[in-house]
């Protein structure tokens, strides 16, 4: 399989795919073949299901030391939503100044470049999240 559609098939990465537990009810992400609370119960009950992208802010925080091929990033903002659905994500928070960012806001997710690798030129997709937009 060549990398650029590799990358296009993770629907974690891409569509906020997840699973729900058929035994217990509980909603996970990333997806897994076994429920974290049911374990061996939960063998072939797990289905595949898509999160809306929407959550409340839980934690976070504003990171000023990056990763060695991030630098001009800093400084960003990264924080756990929980979802409507109830798992918990870890991700950039995009769109907001640090000032305006409050535990217990709104926010959805966005599809925005995660990065490159620059001796491919591979572009890496993914999600983020901002505050709601009203339509």
């Amino acid at each position: 399989m060549q990398v650029p559609r590799y990358w296009r098939e993770q629907s974690e990465r891409y569509k906020l795919v997840g699973s729900k537990c058929n035994n217990c009810g509980l909603r996970v992400f990333p997806r897994r073949s076994l429920c974290p609370d049911c374990r061996h119960e939960s063998q072939g009950q797990m289905e595949e299901v898509r999160f809306e992208g929407t959550g409340e802010l839980v934690t976070w925080t504003r990171v000023h030391e990056a990763l060695s091929d991030r630098e001009l990033e800093t400084p960003y903002l990264m924080g756990i939503v929980e979802l409507d659905e109830g798992p918990r994500v870890t991700a950039q928070i995009v769109d907001l100044d640090p000032e305006e960012v409050e535990i217990g806001m709104e926010l959805e997710s966005r599809f925005r470049k995660l990065g490159e690798a620059s001796e491919s030129g591979v572009v890496h997709y993914g999600y983020k999240f901002g505050p709601v937009v009203s339509d």
